[in-house]
C-alpha cells in the first residue's frame, strides 16, 4: 500500500521559505513520477511541480518558475518542495502525488495522494 505523508507546511509572511517534504512508502519508486499540487479555498487543484524519481525531468507551473524547486532523495523515499520568495496567492494545501510515468501530468491522471499540508502566506 503506497502512503505519501506530506509536512513542513506552516504560516509564513510574504517574501519567505519553506520546505516541504513528502516522505514515500510501500513500494519501489525508482521509475515513478512525483508530483507537488495546490489547492486554495474555492479553487480547483492546480499542478505546481513535478519530478521523475531518477530526477532526469523536471515541470515547473508558470507561477512558481524561478521561485520553487523540486528535488528528491532516493535514500530517503522523499520528495521536496522548496519554496522561497512566496506570495500570499501561494496559500494553499499542498498535496504531494505519484504516478507510474510521464505520459501526462493531468490532475486527475495521478495514482497516489497524500492528504496534504497548509501553506498559509501572509501580507
Amino acid at each position: 500500500q503506497v502512503q505519501l505523508v506530506e509536512s513542513g507546511g506552516g504560516l509564513v509572511q510574504a517574501g519567505g521559505s519553506l520546505r516541504l517534504s513528502c516522505a514515500a512508502s510501500g513500494r519501489t519508486f525508482s521509475n515513478y513520477v512525483m508530483g507537488w499540487f495546490r489547492q486554495a479555498p474555492g479553487k480547483e487543484r492546480e499542478r505546481v511541480a513535478a519530478i521523475r524519481w531518477t530526477g532526469s525531468r523536471t515541470y515547473y507551473a508558470d507561477s512558481v518558475k524561478g521561485r520553487f524547486t523540486i528535488s528528491r532523495d532516493n535514500a530517503k523515499n522523499t520528495v521536496y518542495l522548496q519554496m522561497n520568495s512566496l506570495k500570499p496567492e501561494d496559500t494553499a494545501v499542498y498535496y504531494c502525488a505519484c504516478r507510474a510515468n510521464w505520459d501526462t501530468l493531468d490532475t486527475r491522471h495521478w495514482d497516489y495522494w497524500g492528504k496534504g499540508t497548509l501553506v498559509t502566506v501572509s501580507s
